[in-house]
């Protein structure tokens, strides 16, 4: 995966075991790529999913906070019936919130 840079590259350094290190560098001759490739790709994939993560749960928190302000929810049975519908291929209309 290669990224395209918009700020300027900025040096860091990291401590590995030395076993990190050997299997890092033999996958590296492998993969016909750099170390320093490597695990540049692998920091881009982490920070990405992890931001990823965080946004799903502050989403996660808001909609909590929303409910407890407000109390509109829907049940269990509410949604498993909309899910179905729409599974079953009918354009259903959501289900309206509630007290």
């Amino acid at each position: 995966m290669q990224t395209q840079r918009t700020s300027p590259v900025a040096a860091t350094s990291i401590k590995i075991s030395a076993a990190l290190k050997a299997r890092l560098q033999a996958l590296a001759e492998v993969r016909q790529r750099s170390p320093h490739a490597l695990m540049v790709q692998a920091l881009e994939e982490y920070v990405t999913r992890e931001e990823k993560r965080e946004a799903w749960r502050q989403e996660g928190l808001a909609t909590w906070e929303e409910y407890q302000r407000t109390g509109l929810h829907l049940s269990h049975a509410e949604a498993a019936a909309w899910l179905a519908e729409l599974a079953a291929g009918n354009d259903a209309e959501p289900p309206k919130c509630h007290i």
